[in-house]
This record gives structure tokens, sequence and C-alpha cells, in this order.
């Protein structure tokens, strides 16, 4: 029974008392006394190590302690199974970050990410405080839980030194943290050199005269439950963002937590965040697609944020703005514009878990409806500056 079974009954909705029940009827793991025991005893080293195998052993196995092992008539067959079973128990960190950024866990220097700027370190399940420093810029400090045979990527952005901190605060009704926009001028549409579809030509200048708050994140199942008192997700999982959602329902919600929908315009100047291209960044370090997605949709803020501070704008979920679809842009509304008065549906952006990397790029846009709802959709909200 793994961790992550016992942690898919709990997000069921499975009670403590089953939970603890289940666990109960599992043999406690093997200490090392006792693996010693089994040879001291004359337990058949096949025998041995099977048990190894079948229940586990509640200890990482040193060196000096294989070596003791052997000694006490241990041979390859046993020693094996408790490689097998201690590598196991270890733990995968991947950090993400920038290239030759020393990282730390617990104080211990683990070496520094590689010219793509991944790091991999192992260590114990549990948690750990992770440090990545950079010559010239910000150390980046977090906590991190570790699972025993799992994966756990963490995105560490290093900012400049002397760089203002970025405003953030967090909205009380559905717990999420916003970020500042400043207001400002970009080229909205087809990025240059970009092969696109026509619905999202021209490009064309936009400005948008006033600053607003932007969710750091998609919102996610659990803000979502907290203020809808319902979750219509396929994916279950309180950090994934909420998904199959209707358009109506996303508006009520950001409505309910004090904002609104994002208009096609903020959404697009949010995403590029100063930039010019397709993608902010490379693709695989700041969003899940089709192709490195696994088929489902992920805890928000696991990849890279763009400069601005905000995560998975490009995939993990498209997200609904406020907007009436148009085939293609009037270039005779540049400022702040909110979209044709009327439409046949309504739009979203980003990209998601399940589509190719042709969806995921700040300018391509999508229609649905009517009526407008579900499938891979969820959203972020806005809250205008006053």
């Amino acid at each position: 029974m793994t961790g992550a079974y016992l942690q898919a009954l709990r997000q069921a909705g499975a009670e403590g008392a089953v939970i603890e029940a289940l666990q109960a009827t599992r043999p406690k793991p093997l200490t090392q006394d006792q693996v010693v025991q089994l040879v001291a005893q004359g337990v058949p080293s096949q025998r041995a190590a099977a048990l190894v195998r079948q229940r586990g052993i509640d200890f990482q196995a040193s060196e000096e302690y294989l070596k003791t092992l052997r000694l006490a008539g241990g041979d390859d067959t046993l020693i094996a199974a408790v490689r097998e079973a201690s590598a196991a128990l270890r733990a995968q960190l991947v950090v993400t970050t920038s290239a030759d950024a020393a990282v730390y866990l617990d104080g211990e220097s683990k070496g520094r990410a590689n010219p793509q700027g991944v790091a991999q370190v192992m260590s114990t399940p549990g948690v750990h405080a992770l440090k990545v420093s950079l010559k010239g810029k910000k150390d980046f400090e977090q906590d991190v839980t570790l699972t025993a045979g799992q994966a756990t990527t963490i995105a560490a952005r290093l900012e400049d030194i002397g760089l203002a901190p970025r405003q953030a605060r967090e909205n009380s009704k559905d717990g999420l943290r916003y970020v500042w926009i400043p207001p400002g001028t970009f080229m909205m549409g087809c990025s240059p050199g970009a092969q696109c579809f026509n619905d999202a030509k021209p490009s064309h200048e936009v400005t948008l005269t006033r600053g607003f708050w932007m969710g750091q994140s998609e919102v996610t199942q659990q803000a979502y439950t907290r203020l809808a008192g319902s979750n219509p997700s396929q994916f279950v999982g309180l950090q994934r963002p909420v998904e199959n959602v209707a358009w109506t329902q996303a508006a009520s919600f950001c409505q309910e937590a004090g904002g609104r929908l994002p208009t096609e315009a903020e959404w697009e100047y949010a995403a590029r965040a100063g930039t010019t291209g397709e993608q902010y960044a490379d693709l695989d370090a700041v969003s899940w697609h089709f192709e490195n997605s696994g088929g489902q949709t992920h805890n928000v803020m696991q990849k890279q944020p763009n400069a601005w501070g905000l995560y998975d704008m490009l995939g993990n979920v498209w997200e609904w703005v406020s907007d009436l679809w148009a085939p293609g842009y009037s270039a005779d509304h540049v400022i702040d514009p909110k979209g044709p008065p009327a439409g046949n549906g309504r739009i979203m952006r980003g990209g998601s878990y399940a589509y190719r990397i042709w969806g995921s790029s700040a300018s391509s846009r999508y229609m649905v409806g009517p009526p407008p709802h579900g499938g891979a959709i969820g959203f972020r909200c806005v809250m205008d500056s006053q």
C-alpha cells in the first residue's frame, strides 16, 4: 500500500479510521536487527530476500551496515534485496533554476544545476530546507516536502539583487495570492515570425491604462470548493487547478471572490510579461502540455513563473477570459479593449495538459460554445486596482 494510494483515499473522502485499519493490515518494515537475525537464524537467502522485498525496511542501508550483514552470513542475493529496499526509501528532488546555481538541502551542498538549469538531489523523505544560490542573484529559500519513491519538482526562480520586491497580496475570500500587474502597452496577437491561425491576427498595439491584481496561480480546487461548495474536477487534488468549469461558474466565482475574469487583452499582456515571443520561456520549464503532462493536470506553481510572478499561464488547464468570441481582432479598439459587443461563444487562452505545443502560447485563442462549458478548462481571477 503506497503513500500515493493512501493520499488518494484521503482525497476521495475516506475516514481516518478506514485508512488506519488499512495501514494496520500491512506488516511493519523490517529493522536492521531483524534482517541480521534472519541470517543468524539460518533462514535461506532466497526466503530472506523475499521477506525484505515484501515488507521493506525502515532504515537506510549504509555500506558499513552491508559489510556487517555480509560478515553475519548474508550473500549477494540478500545484499541486493536490502539495497533495493533502501533505494525505495529515497526521495528525489528536481530543482529547475538558473544554470550553475548552487543547491543546498538542510545546509548541505548538493552540487550545482547543469547548463539546462536542472539539479537532481536524492534525500530522505520528510520536510527539508532548500536553498538555491548564484552570484549576483537573490537566494531562493523554501521548505520542501519529499515523499519516498517519488520525485518532487521545485521551480527556483532567482531574481537580480536590488530588484524591487514583487507586489503580492492574499485574498482573504478565496485564500489565493494575487500579484500586481502594472499598466502598459504591448503588441497583442500573433508574435513576430510565428505561424498563427487567422483568429490571432492582426497583431496590433494595445494599451492598458490601469494596472490590476491577477491570481498568481490558476484557481485551485481547494479555493473553488471554499467558495462554491463543490468540485467539478476530473483530476482531484486540493492544489490542482479546478477544471470542467463552465464560463458562468468561473465568472460567478470571481465575483464572489471580489474580482472578475480578466479581459482577453489583460490575460495576454500578463502572460507575455514584457516578452514578444509565443512562449515567455522554455516551454517545458513553464508549462504542462500534451508532451510532458502524462495526460493529467498537475499541482499549480510547480513550473517556473513568468517575469511578473505568474505561474501556469501556459498549459495545465485552459483559462476563461471575459470576452465574447470574434474570429480575429479589431484594430479599432486598442485602449483597454473588452472584446466585441456580441459573439457566439466565449474565449479560453493558454493551452492545457491535453493540447500539443501549438496551444501553449501567448497568442493562441480558442472559442467554446454556445453554451460555453466543460473540458480541461479552468480560470484565474483579477481584481481592479482600487
